[in-house]
């Protein structure tokens, strides 16, 4: 049994691809209040917001505990609309070595294309794939894209 892989799920929006984007990349403390059932709090605990190197603090909720995850953005990439984050503490930190988040919106006139790919290495072959996460992953994009289709 292999210990890395690649998951990837989709989510089209209807909301703005490029705010969405803008989101993530440059105002992360605004999501919790987006989607207050999975995302608490997102912290600035070193950097600056929408740089490369900084690092956010997160809380949520996942599988019936909250959590907390320390990420450092790893790149920006403003032609394909993608940030990508890399966890460097937390609890996912219990189950996977590594732990790389992409996030890549594809705009497509009034729909968008939301994809999260997560790359990861589990600490050992018991170590379930993140498969709840892809879900949990798919309810942010949804809340966030109720929240901006009301507004």
């Amino acid at each position: 049994m292999t210990l890395s892989g690649k998951r990837v799920v989709q989510v089209e929006i209807k909301s703005s691809g490029d705010v969405f984007h803008e989101l993530w990349k440059s105002n992360p403390h605004q999501i919790p209040s987006l989607t207050p059932t999975t995302i608490q709090n997102c912290q600035t605990h070193d950097g600056e917001v929408g740089t490369v190197g900084s690092v956010l603090l997160w809380n949520y909720f996942l599988d019936g505990k909250d959590c907390v995850v320390k990420t450092v953005v790893k790149d920006i990439n403003e032609a394909k609309k993608s940030v990508t984050l890399e966890v460097i503490e937390g609890d996912l930190m219990e189950q996977y070595k590594t732990f790389v988040l992409h996030i890549h919106v594809d705009k497509h006139g009034v729909n968008n294309l939301v994809t999260w790919t997560v790359e990861y290495e589990k600490l050992n072959p018991n170590v379930p794939d993140p498969d709840s996460l892809m879900d949990f992953y798919k309810k942010v994009a949804k809340d966030i894209e109720t929240h901006h289709l009301k507004n």
